[in-house]
This record gives C-alpha cells, structure tokens and sequence, in this order.
C-alpha cells in the first residue's frame, strides 16, 4: 500500500502505510461519519466484508487520476441539479491534497484522509449513480395519485461502483442519452426562454421534465398507447413513431385557472393535494372495449349531481335514460321520488347504452385501481377548447373508432365494433383484444416535437410545482444523508 500510494502521490508520508494501520483508521471513521451517509447500511458493509480496502481511491482515483468533482459533480447543473448533492467541494478539496505532495505531513493525517476520500467517494458516487439513473425524487413518494411501475434504485444497482473495473466509462455510461432529454438538457445549459416565460420559469420547466425523464418507467414495448394529460393528447407509438394521434379531455385539475405557477413557491406546495377529478398517472394493459356500454355511475358524481339534478327535474333521469337502484332493485317510476331529501347513500344509478350515453358508443378497458378508462362521448364541443381538463377523470377520445380500428386492425372484430356503434337500439358488448396492447397515462409539461420544437404546455394540475419543490428541499439539505436518503 506504502509503495503505490507514494507512486501514485509522490508524497514521502505515504512510504510508512500498511493496510492493517489504515483499515483500523478507517473502521473508526467510517464509524464516526456513519449518520452523514446516504447509504451507511451498503456502504458499512461492502467495506467490512472486503477488510476496509479503499478500493476506489487507489485502484481508480488515484491512480487513473479521476477528478470526480470536475469531471462529474460540478456538472451536474447540466442536468438541473446542484454540486452540493455530491460533496463536490469536499471531495475537490481532498484530492487537491494528494495532488500536492507537500499538503499531507503525518502518517496520521495521511490516514485520516485517504478514509475520508473513499468514504465521500463512495457515498457521491452512489448517490450520483442513482440520480443518473433512477431520479432524485421518487415520484410513488410526491404523487397521490401516481400508479405508473417506477424502478427505484436496490443494493444491487447502487454495489455496481466498487465492482467496475473502470470507474470513468461505467460514470460515461449512466449518462442519460434518450433524445428527449438530450433536447431538453440543450436548451437548459444554453440558457434558452420560452415565449411567454421568464428564463427562470424555462429553467424549472426543463428542470422538472428533466427529472421525468430519469425515471425508470418508461414504456417497453413496441407499441403502446399513450395519453400526456398536460397536452391534452393521445397518441399511438408504434416502433418509436406516432401511428395515430387525437385530442382528449381529461379530468379537472387544481391549476386550471393558473393561481399557481412556477414562479413563486410556499411551503404548502410540498404537499401533493389533487382535486378529486384529476386524472391519475398510471400504466396498465388495454384487454378489451364495450360497445354500446352501460355507464355505472360512480358514487361521487351520483350523490353530488345526478340526484341533485333529479331533485330540481323529477323527470331527469328519463330523459337521460337513467335508471336509479334501491338495494339492488330498479325504481320504476323514479319521479314519484322525493330526491331532496333521500339517503344519497341508499341509491345507485346506472345510464343506459345510448346517443346521449356519457360513455359515448364505446369505452376501452384497462385494468386500474381508480376506475378510468378510455372512452367516447356525446359532448364534442370540448375538443374545440384549448384547455381540455373537463372529465370527471376518464379520458374522452376525439378519435374513438379510429382507436379501435388501430388496436384491432382489419378484422371481423373491428367490423362489429362498427356495426354495434351504429345501432339504434343498441346492446352493450364486450369485445376482447386479440393483442392486449399496453397504456401509459403520463404527465409532462415540455418536450421536443418531431421539428425540433420545444413545446411548453401549463401545469393543469400544479405536478410540476410539486416535483419543484421536492427536488429543491433535497438539495437545500444541509446533512448529506438527508439529501437522498429516503427517496428509495
């Protein structure tokens, strides 16, 4: 040990250094800085069962002459985080030392930092590791409503820094590569505005998309269906390509009158409160529609509208087609009922396939814990509207049939959905996929278009105040171990 670390430092104190003295220096600092690490369980670990070699200072820092600082830390802004996540100033200051070979005058001194460098190494590292590949922030911690399969970092993925053979391409490697946040990253490091924005506000956009974009849960399959709530818009990828792509409504948001921005913060936008329509982020698999679907009413919209309708109009529910339950029966003459003063929770109501169906002539069905699904609808006007957060939390489809006609293609299946959607007196019907295909509800709110463009959509739901607010609180920690602890 002795004769690499004077070959590697040029430092005469490092002549007298064994790795017994050294391991029992560094199994006390390892000790006494255990609460400043992010990871002290992995860490703690990987080093008593490999006799607390510092096996990343010297088989790679040292000797390859890395600086982590420079080379990887300090540039993280151009992924919209900051050097202070990764002791960057620290880790600076310490291999400033081994440079010079007049910096470090005892043996003890010696030891002290060399534990010191390969215990702020290790823990930047990982952490830097999972920021690359996984995020910052876990979104399943910030969301209420977010469902979509999202990766986290395990011991597994955060032990690959001590057992690469070279530290350099492995930290090349994780960088992120997808076009998209290439593009995004672009327009970040240069400074660039979007109209209407302040390059402040540009910045936190491209910022929280960014960190979007390192998440891992993106869709894996050929083709997929995909709706971006922000852009009001669904679209079919095929082999990395659009092959279909058509307006939606979604649910109603918080921010739809724009109150809250991304210029100014408080402390009660750390929490994640949505509205009760809002529609949820989510992945599943599209197995099958109904066409001419009877909608069940949920409980919600029954209670705080279709019985307050009924109240103020006894024959409501007839000329919406409406039937309304009482412990599981039908009540034939639902207008004799005095709605204004019922048990809400006595009655359910279900709406009859039909033009005027709130469903539309066909709804697609995914398997979900919220209850949404893809369907059609009478109410067309909306699609003329800029601003489409309208639904009670289903996605509305602009394009319904032609939906169909991609999922299903030429097929017998495909001939009936038309049929069953043109019939007068129509009967539900549930028509199975012969190719389950999967979906992804997702929310981001920049990206760039197929021209090279930059869009910029509004934060309908204050998503990204909230993502915002949490990457800022990680990194405004004053405590390492605090950073990027306890967002697994």
């Amino acid at each position: 040990m002795g004769k690499q670390l004077f070959q590697e430092t040029k430092n005469k104190v490092f002549k007298s250094a064994t790795p017994d003295e050294f391991a029992a220096v560094f199994e006390k600092v390892l000790a006494e800085q255990k609460d400043n690490l992010a990871n002290p369980k992995l860490i703690t670990a990987f080093y008593t069962q490999n006799g607390f070699d510092p096996v990343l200072s010297i088989d790679h820092i040292l000797k390859n002459k890395i600086d982590l600082s420079s080379d990887y830390f300090y540039k993280v802004t151009q992924h919209g985080l900051e050097p202070e996540l990764f002791q960057a100033d620290e880790i600076e200051a310490l291999q400033k030392k081994f440079q010079d070979k007049k910096a470090i005058k005892t043996l003890d001194e010696a030891y002290h930092d060399l534990a010191m460098l390969e215990l702020l190494s290790a823990n930047s590292l990982i952490n830097y590791s999972n920021a690359m590949q996984f995020g910052i922030v876990s979104p399943r911690r910030i969301y209420a409503r977010y469902y979509t399969e999202t990766k986290r970092p395990d011991s597994a993925s955060m032990s690959q820094i001590f057992h690469t053979a070279d530290i350099k391409h492995y930290l090349d490697s994780i960088q992120p590569k997808d076009p998209q946040y290439l593009a995004l990253q672009k327009m970040l490091t240069d400074g660039g505005q979007a109209k209407g924005m302040t390059v402040k506000e540009t910045a936190r956009y491209l910022v929280v998309n960014m960190e979007r974009l390192r998440w891992k849960n993106k869709p894996t399959a050929s083709k997929f269906v995909v709706v971006n709530i922000p852009d009001y818009r669904l679209d079919v990828m095929d082999n990395g390509h659009s092959v279909l792509n058509m307006k939606v409504c979604v649910g109603e948001g918080r921010n739809i009158d724009k109150t809250n921005t991304l210029v100014e913060y408080d402390e009660s936008d750390k929490v994640d409160r949505p509205f009760s329509r809002e529609t949820p982020q989510l992945n599943s698999v599209i197995h099958s529609v109904q066409v001419n679907p009877v909608w069940n009413i949920p409980q919600s919209i029954a209670s705080k509208e279709i019985i307050v309708h009924a109240a103020n109009d006894r024959y409501y529910l007839a000329n919406n087609n409406i039937d309304a339950y009482k412990d599981g029966e039908v009540i034939e003459n639902p207008e004799t009922v005095d709605w204004s003063s019922v048990n809400k929770d006595e009655y359910s109501f279900k709406q009859r396939p039909g033009n005027d169906n709130a469903l539309g002539k066909i709804k697609f069905l995914f398997n979900n814990q919220s209850s949404v699904y893809l369907h059609d609808t009478p109410a067309k006007a909306a699609f003329d509207n800029s601003m489409r957060a309208v639904s009670h939390g289903c996605v509305r489809l602009g394009n319904p049939q032609g939906l169909a006609h991609e999922l299903f293609g030429n097929t017998s299946k495909y001939e009936t959905i038309v049929k069953d959607m043109g019939e007068d007196n129509p009967d539900p019907t549930t028509i199975a996929l012969p190719n389950k295909t999967p979906i992804y509800i997702t929310y981001m709110t920049c990206w760039e278009d197929e021209n090279g463009t930059i869009q910029f959509r509004p934060d309908v739901y204050g998503l990204d105040i909230v993502l915002y607010a949490h990457m800022q609180k990680i990194m405004n920690k004053k405590n390492p171990a605090d950073q990027l602890a306890g967002n697994l």
